[in-house]
């Protein structure tokens, strides 16, 4: 009998699911699913008709659609995520959903009513690459509608993703058209205010030409993390890699680029060992702002490049972030544009005296004076309060947390994709004892950026005082990992002794406070948490003296604990006044 022959043909294929969904299940599982039927039912399927396309499957959250044309997929797509955006307005965080989409035209397997093949596999692949909300495409799909369709799109370049042997050049269709433009949250006008970063290709030093594909699969990695937090535009892979194979002078670099900052970097690979050097240089001076080396066994290659890329873009966001701008120290504040008012403010916001942290917020303040819808600026407002409430006891009091709250919240009002806006938001509801509401928000800030370590202490600390220590100190130490020299690493440290201490791991809890006020000595919450773990290791003498300690930074004589922060379970709670209980505290 002669053998079947294999039915295949050409098809765009588009792939979506719902961001989020394993957590969105966990809290809230008849919901959830009641809320992903009526979606799919009253605005996914209608438009899969309406654009002329097919669903192939449903599996859990995700969705496989075959269109008759790319066009088709693509307008399909755009109208969709508009769509979205319009039905979650108004709705309660916890009760969104966002859908990530990928698209590609290929060969296809046809099998009944089922499609397979690498055309299907690419299309899932890149949808996994799409922002929260967004839509990626590959590159024949790039071609067929470029020309066809009014829309703005952003190149990722070659992408390697699991299982398909060659890499993919991947684009991202950007939110709003040319004309929808000013409805941007942070214009492009303000954008290009900010001094940009550019990511050259990491030399391959190894000789071998089959590295050159980690080399730049790395390079375009960190390209992406770092474009995940938003402060500061990054340099498009297409005008950087120009540069690739050539030593050029990081000053002319930066002219011809418009970049103040310049990453460079090299891989050396020897074995199953592997070295990859990185280091960010102001381009204005030519000054090394930062360096670091990273020696690793080669395992899973892919694995490997997803850690470096994170770590690297981890490191240099702060150093971006935390650092006054250059030139702009010269200036006179009422001289100085938003973006550097900002920077300003978050050079000193985090230093430890209470006159610094007063002066930072007049900076935020003086930046929403020059653009009143900057949600950096109104994030810093929320990091003022958050500091005076951490290191000033007497700043703790009801007006303060609405304050605090009110400007995180209108940080995340005017720019909800800003990872650093909803993971200040969820510190503001820990201090306010709303414990299941900072959850979802650092959940969100996370699941924007990954790589900002700040984010994950923070959703660390809300787990924490949630009852689920392992998670949250999982999560804070992932912090420390991702920014080992971050400003806030004193902090970082306190939260780790509370995970320790409210996983009933004593010892632990108090080597972790102790590192903490090694690093940063004016932490009265730290030595609050110390004398709790040392009175409960029966060590009473130690465990009065971090009391006294602590009580030096209250305003006045009273015994009792000034805590502003609350588990939400009562026996958590109590058993952490037991401990300051047997240290001599008055609870």
């Amino acid at each position: 009998m002669a053998e079947q022959r294999v039915q295949r043909r050409l098809a765009a294929i588009l792939a979506a699911d719902v961001v989020g969904y394993s957590r969105l299940m966990r809290d809230d599982e008849t919901g959830t699913l009641a809320r992903l039927k009526a979606l799919r039912k009253e605005l996914l399927h209608p438009k899969v008709e309406e654009y002329g396309g097919r669903i192939v499957k449903t599996t859990g959250d995700g969705t496989l659609i075959e269109f008759p044309s790319a066009v088709d997929a693509v307008q399909h797509a755009v109208d969709v995520q508009r769509l979205m955006v319009q039905r979650n307005a108004g709705n309660a965080e916890d009760a969104r959903f966002e859908l990530r989409l990928g698209i590609n035209v290929g060969d296809v397997i046809v099998d009944g009513d089922d499609l397979y093949g690498d055309g299907v596999n690419v299309a899932a692949r890149i949808e996994g690459l799409a922002d929260a909300g967004g839509t990626s495409i590959s590159a024949s799909v790039y071609e067929q509608v470029r020309h066809k369709l009014e829309l703005d799109y952003d190149d990722l370049g070659e992408q390697m993703v699991k299982n398909i042997a060659d890499p993919v050049h991947v684009y991202r269709i950007l939110a709003q058209s040319s004309d929808d433009r000013s409805e941007v949250a942070v214009s492009d006008d303000a954008m290009f205010l900010r001094p940009a970063v550019a990511v050259l290709p990491f030399e391959n030093l190894s000789g071998d030409p089959a590295d050159e594909v980690f080399a730049d699969g790395l390079t375009e990695d960190v390209i992406i993390a770092l474009s995940l937090w938003r402060s500061f535009p990054v340099i498009a892979r297409n005008s950087t890699f120009a540069y690739k194979g050539q030593s050029p002078d990081i000053r002319k670099v930066g002219e011809e680029l418009g970049a103040r900052y310049v990453i460079e970097g090299s891989i050396h690979k020897a074995g199953q060992r592997i070295r990859v050097t990185a280091q960010l240089i102001n381009s204005e001076n030519g000054h090394h702002v930062w360096a670091e080396r990273y020696d690793r066994d080669l395992a899973d290659i892919f694995d490997l490049q997803d850690e470096l890329s994170q770590r690297i873009a981890a490191t240099v966001a702060p150093e971006l972030t935390y650092s006054q701008p250059a030139g702009a120290r010269t200036k006179t504040p009422q001289n100085l544009n938003a973006w550097e008012l900002v920077q300003h403010g978050y050079g000193h916001v985090f230093a430890i005296d209470e006159n610094s942290i007063m002066t930072g917020r007049d900076y935020f303040l003086k930046a929403i004076e020059v653009d009143p819808d900057y949600a950096r600026a109104y994030a810093g407002i929320a990091w003022s309060y958050h500091r005076a409430f951490w290191l000033v006891p007497a700043s703790r009091t009801d007006q303060g947390r609405k304050e605090f709250v009110d400007a995180a919240s209108r940080a995340v009002s005017l720019d909800d994709f800003d990872s650093e806006a909803h993971a200040i938001l969820a510190m503001a509801w820990n201090w306010c004892h709303e414990i299941d509401r900072a959850v979802l928000a650092g959940e969100r800030a996370v699941e924007l950026n990954p790589n900002n370590a700040a984010a994950q202490h923070i959703l660390g600390a809300a787990l924490t005082l949630q009852g689920q220590p392992i998670e949250g100190l999982s999560r804070m130490e992932r912090a420390v990992v991702l920014s080992p020299r971050d400003p806030r690493r004193g902090a970082w440290m306190w939260g780790i002794g509370l995970a320790y201490f409210t996983a009933r791991e004593y010892e632990d809890a108090v080597e972790a406070t102790e590192r903490a006020i090694q690093r940063l000595s004016r932490n009265p919450d730290a030595y609050l948490v110390l004398a709790s773990s040392l009175g409960h290791l029966g060590r009473i003498e130690e465990a009065r003296t971090a009391l006294y300690t602590y009580r030096e930074f209250l305003p006045d004589s009273s015994d009792r604990p000034n805590i502003i922060w609350r588990y939400k379970n009562d026996y958590d709670m109590e058993h952490f006044l037991d401990g300051l209980r047997k240290a001599g505290a008055a609870t």
